[in-house]
């Protein structure tokens, strides 16, 4: 009788941004901006082997009822600027950044992304995503952005584009003899041509061919169109579901679309985010879990985020009372700009019937609903406890590894790094030690070999 192998888990670490999953008010907790507390997270995430270090984006600070959303005040430093400084003070951990495909230009994306490449010695990773909200794109142009329903074919094209300059050096041109005094052994290199309805560019890419070929490419979008998009371009995927049927469904529907592309399902990582909450005893951890949701939904939290899909001004409600009785405006005028939750809801009296209803099942008030509803999936329990559930998901094919959300920054992951680590080790599902130097070995990716357009 046949053994199915033991999967090798992937794991990664999230450096979140100030928001309801940080808990900013505990005492252990340090700065979001200081170039100290990226370099605690990322020395922690190294030492335990992980995969890669994770920055998302921030493109404005966020809004509601006009003024500055109060979680969200510190906003993010510039990625390219972190990821690079980071290249300096460790060697092996992988380098990713969320760069908006809506808002930049992908001669500069690329050449920042090539350069980070080889500064990192091949460590570098670009998560793909696209922008829908006009609010984000006053800062960038007038009227805000294209039309919502063009924002996947320009990162298409804007993927297909950058992949022409990474691909526009094969890496051999370089011949640097000073006794011939020839350096290029090809004059063209770098030459690029791209057409199409959102670039019209052409010219010559000035950086070089990086160690890996192109960086690692991620996405994250859970619509058919975004799977179809990750299926067809991305080397892993941010998953949205951290359980086992959800998480196998997804995994399945994603890696079924591969073959279509002419690839196999290795070449994709499915990586959902997952938080997570430590103890000496899984009732210990329960207890813990129960109170940083507290802390994350305070009351005036619960009312902002509850006001995302009445889209009226709710202030006057205890957090700690009913729901409104009255109904959501569905208007387009949104209180809260910039928020994901705006696309999430796109039924808000729908929603709030469903509400109304779980309230009034299990006597929840405003803040008590907003906990049960906004519960990420999170490991709770003892180290062995999560050990053996991030296991068992990842053999159970709902997930390829997970994507860490600490809700302390910077020195939250320093346990898991301490308990959890040793323990997958112990199964024999997470290396030891690196086996490789570049994400693309870590992830079990090859360089992809250069495809030139036609010129």
């Amino acid at each position: 009788m046949s053994t199915k192998p033991l999967k090798q888990i992937h794991l990664a670490a999230h450096f979140p941004g100030v928001n309801n999953t940080t808990v900013w008010s505990d005492p252990a907790a340090g700065s979001h901006i200081d170039f100290d507390s990226f370099v605690h997270f990322a020395r922690t995430a190294e030492r335990a082997k992980f995969d890669f270090l994770f920055l998302a984006e921030g493109l404005r600070l966020r809004e509601q009822g006009g003024q500055i959303y109060d979680l969200d005040v510190v906003g993010r430093p510039d990625t390219f600027t972190v990821l690079a400084a980071l290249a300096a003070v460790t060697d092996r951990l992988g380098l990713t950044g969320t760069i908006n495909s809506t808002f930049n230009e992908p001669y500069e994306v690329a050449r920042q992304f090539a350069s980070l490449d080889h500064l990192s010695a091949g460590r570098a990773a670009w998560n793909v995503v696209t922008s829908w909200d006009a609010f984000t794109g006053e800062n960038f142009r007038r009227g805000g952005f294209l039309p919502r329903e063009e924002r996947y074919s320009r990162a298409k094209e804007f993927l297909a584009a950058a992949t022409g300059l990474f691909d526009s050096w094969d890496g051999t041109e370089i011949v640097a003899d000073p006794v011939s005094g020839t350096f290029l052994r090809d004059a063209r290199a770098g030459a690029f041509t791209h057409r199409g309805p959102h670039f019209d560019i052409e010219g010559h890419f000035n950086v070089p061919r990086s160690p890996q070929g192109r960086p690692v490419f991620f996405q994250a979008g859970d619509s058919d169109e975004g799977r179809e998009f990750a299926a067809a371009r991305a080397d892993a995927i941010f998953g949205r579901y951290g359980t086992l049927d959800a998480g196998r469904a997804f995994y399945a529907d994603v890696k079924r679309r591969l073959p279509r592309y002419g690839r196999t399902p290795d070449q994709l990582k499915i990586l959902p985010a997952a938080t997570f909450v430590l103890g000496d005893t899984d009732a210990e951890a329960q207890e813990t879990a129960h109170e940083v949701r507290r802390l994350q939904v305070s009351g005036q939290t619960a009312i902002k985020y509850l006001e995302h899909v009445w889209n009226r001004d709710l202030s006057a409600y205890d957090p700690d009372g009913p729901l409104p009785d009255v109904d959501p405006d569905p208007g387009e005028n949104t209180i809260a700009l910039g928020r994901a939750s705006v696309r999430q809801f796109r039924d808000p009296i729908g929603t709030a019937r469903h509400w109304r209803e779980l309230a009034r099942a299990k006597n929840l008030s405003i803040r008590e609903l907003v906990i049960a509803t906004t519960a990420r999936q999170t490991f709770v329990g003892s180290a062995a406890t999560v050990a053996r559930a991030i296991d068992d998901l990842v053999q159970a094919d709902a997930a390829d590894g997970f994507i860490l959300v600490p809700h302390i920054t910077p020195g939250g992951l320093d346990t898991f790094a301490d308990t959890v680590v040793p323990l997958l080790q112990e199964r024999g599902v997470f290396r030891a030690e690196y086996e490789g130097t570049t994400l693309r070995d870590h992830l079990g990716l090859s360089v992809p070999a250069p495809v030139h357009p036609d010129l």
